[in-house]
């Protein structure tokens, strides 16, 4: 391992202080995180191939893309070491695979609602695709109105010694779907301790009326197909 990349690594997680204060058992965490990354980065390009050719086949069989769009990210050790800590879990690497499923995060951003649907049943009837949860906040929002499909996958990550079943979260939502998490992860990070009711609501009804939009959408879409 670089050691130079590990002190960086260090740096960011202890704002500044570099790997030469601190244990070398603590050094070896680290380090594996910053090793790990590279598991969850091939868990990712596993199921981002899978999406995009599902995207290619309807495109050349049905001439259109029920995926809009694919973003993916893989935790950085920072988050990874925050969020253990965080939750009263060991700082292991052993602890961050048992305990922490959306190390690897896919965003699927789709055009329509029933894209959504369609999209998750054939990633999740592939034979090495192994689901973990389904959680759907679209049928049953959050309390601030956030939508979308949540997806915990396990899938297998051939090494060059071994097999690694990894997961990955991935996340299924619309295009106004995302709009509005995005604006209201800025707003609320904005706002912080100034978050009113007043603020609350309005987002809540924004995300209802997104929704709304939604639906009519999905309803004209069928008209027009229809045809």
């Amino acid at each position: 391992m670089n050691m130079d990349k590990v002190n960086n690594e260090v740096a960011n997680i202890f704002d500044g202080e570099t790997g030469d204060i601190f244990p070398s058992d603590t050094i070896e965490i680290i380090s594996s995180f910053i090793e790990v990354q590279n598991l969850y980065s091939s868990a990712i390009r596993e199921v981002s191939t899978k999406l995009e050719n599902l995207n290619d086949e309807f495109k050349y069989t049905k001439d259109r893309n029920p995926i809009h769009q694919i973003i993916s990210r893989v935790k950085s050790p920072k988050s990874i070491f925050y969020k253990l800590k965080r939750k009263g879990h060991e700082i292991s690497i052993e602890s961050a695979k048992a305990n922490l499923t959306d190390i690897a995060g896919i965003r699927v951003i789709c055009s329509y609602l029933d894209d959504i649907y369609l999209i998750s049943d054939l990633l999740t009837s592939q034979s090495d695709v192994n689901v973990i949860r389904i959680t759907d906040y679209i049928k049953s929002p959050k309390p601030n109105g956030y939508r979308s499909l949540h997806i915990i996958v396990s899938i297998p990550v051939f090494l060059s010694d071994r097999t690694e079943l990894v997961n990955v979260e991935v996340q299924i939502r619309t295009i106004a779907m995302d709009f509005w998490a995005s604006l209201e992860h800025d707003l609320t990070y904005k706002l912080s301790e100034r978050k009113t009711e007043a603020v609350v609501k309005e987002l809540k009804e924004c995300a209802e009326v997104i929704a709304d939009t939604d639906k009519r959408m999905q309803t004209l879409y069928n008209e027009i197909v229809k045809r």
